[in-house]
């Protein structure tokens, strides 16, 4: 992390090589989208290597980064006019069986199909909350949405995921 600090290109790659596929599967969960988590991955790592000789502490570049992933999500959101506050309810529910006696990659990719059937704003929070293991606090602080918002978003997802998942 020091050696990338100093402007070296072959640590930065290292670190890229290490971090790639979270930020990846962050921005997948978020998005709904690959191809625009890829995209929005690198961009992530071309703004941390442009600013990355402003990060003080090396044992911080997880957090960094996550911080610069989810905002690089939220500006394409707000770009795109995705209501990351609104409340009401998404019209067509998933109705998804229950996965018993499912294989673990299966019960993954039904979780994924059913992040992906969340609207953004509860698929942010609930993924911000469950995988990247964010307070409800540290959601808002990072999203710009209320406290209360952050806390309905959660449990509302939750609700779903789990009548969705069975």
């Amino acid at each position: 992390m020091a050696i990338a600090r100093r402007g070296d290109e072959a640590a930065f790659a290292e670190l890229v090589r290490r971090r790639q596929a979270w930020v990846r599967g962050l921005l997948r969960r978020l998005s709904g989208d690959a191809p625009l988590a890829d995209e929005l991955a690198q961009e992530t790592f071309l703004h941390a290597w442009q600013h990355l000789g402003k990060l003080r502490e090396s044992g911080a570049f997880g957090a960094w980064l996550r911080r610069i992933a989810v905002n690089l999500w939220l500006q394409h959101a707000r770009r795109h006019r995705i209501p990351l506050n609104a409340i009401e309810e998404s019209p067509g529910a998933l109705n998804a069986p229950s996965p018993g006696g499912m294989s673990n990659a299966a019960v993954r990719i039904d979780l994924q199909t059913a992040l992906e059937k969340l609207r953004p704003p509860e698929r942010l929070c609930m993924v911000l909350a469950y995988a990247e293991g964010m307070s409800h606090a540290e959601i808002a602080e990072a999203t710009r949405l209320p406290l209360g918002t952050v806390k309905s978003h959660v449990a509302r997802a939750t609700a779903k995921l789990r009548g969705w998942l069975g």
